[in-house]
């Protein structure tokens, strides 16, 4: 139409590229798989190896000849190697660990044990011996007990005086390595925290009934404790209590440690 501008477009034909694909690159296994020598040495060195293993496994290169127990005083010490004694002549190397763990476990007097290879000739043993917290009393017969309830050794009648002592019924069986159950294991946790009580040198009997755990004192004195909950604060208030009742009789009730309530008679003694 005239008069109008005319609006020429061009289009330019382009050309598109795509990126061509890397040309593969041949693997040379040459060069990843060792060379005939390096095979040769790799082979030598293991046959050594395995060489030496077994001379360490038959011979006695590496036999143990020496047991050192440590952390346990002697009586234990020597009980520790006596149970190991079987041990003697065999190789470190290939050491029964399972059968050593066992015969440590089975050994009364230790609570917890571990043990290690000293080469080339000693295994060493790392003991933490039972502790004793009272003395169980059955007619004439006596036993250390531990805190775990788990039974010590026998124990001759009239030692260990510095111990409470925690009477059984004939009907209840004892003997060393065993574990207590019932009102004497409950029995036992009341003994257990003296340890580390005031009381620990003052209390001469605990019993212990169903929910009731009693502590008698030398002077006759009771502690009653309700449930083996709290033990350290009942005993912590039943000691101070104690301290200023030492010539009566009577009891303390210790089952609310923050109210106790107490019933103190004087010793005849006492009373002129």
């Amino acid at each position: 139409m005239a008069g109008e501008a005319r609006i020429s477009t061009r289009v330019d034909a382009g050309v598109v590229v795509l990126p061509q694909p890397a040309p593969r690159r041949r693997v040379d296994l040459r060069r990843i798989t060792p060379s005939g020598r390096v095979t040769a040495i790799t082979l030598i060195v293991v046959a050594l190896a395995a060489g030496v293993y077994l001379l360490a496994r038959e011979s006695s290169l590496f036999a143990v000849d020496r047991i050192d127990v440590r952390g346990a005083p002697a009586s234990v010490a020597g009980q520790v190697r006596a149970a190991l004694a079987p041990f003697n002549g065999s190789s470190l190397v290939t050491l029964d660990g399972a059968g050593v763990e066992r015969r440590l476990a089975a050994l009364p007097v230790v609570a917890e044990a571990r043990y290690d290879r000293d080469f080339p000739h000693t295994l060493r043993v790392f003991v933490i011996p039972e502790r004793a917290v009272a003395v169980l009393r059955r007619g004439a017969d006596s036993w250390l007990v531990s805190a775990r309830a788990r039974v010590i050794s026998s124990l001759p009648k009239g030692e260990r005086t510095d111990l409470p002592r925690i009477w059984l019924q004939r009907t209840v069986s004892v003997s060393p390595g065993g574990t207590l159950s019932g009102d004497p294991a409950r029995a036992v946790t009341a003994a257990a925290p003296l340890w580390h009580s005031l009381l620990r040198r003052r209390v001469e009997t605990v019993r212990a009934a169903t929910d009731e755990l009693t502590l008698v004192l030398r002077s006759g004195l009771e502690l009653h404790l309700g449930e083996a909950t709290n033990l350290p604060l009942k005993l912590a208030v039943g000691a101070r209590i104690a301290a200023s009742a030492t010539h009566a009789t009577g009891y303390i009730d210790l089952t609310v440690p923050d109210r106790p309530v107490s019933k103190l008679n004087p010793k005849p003694a006492d009373l002129g």
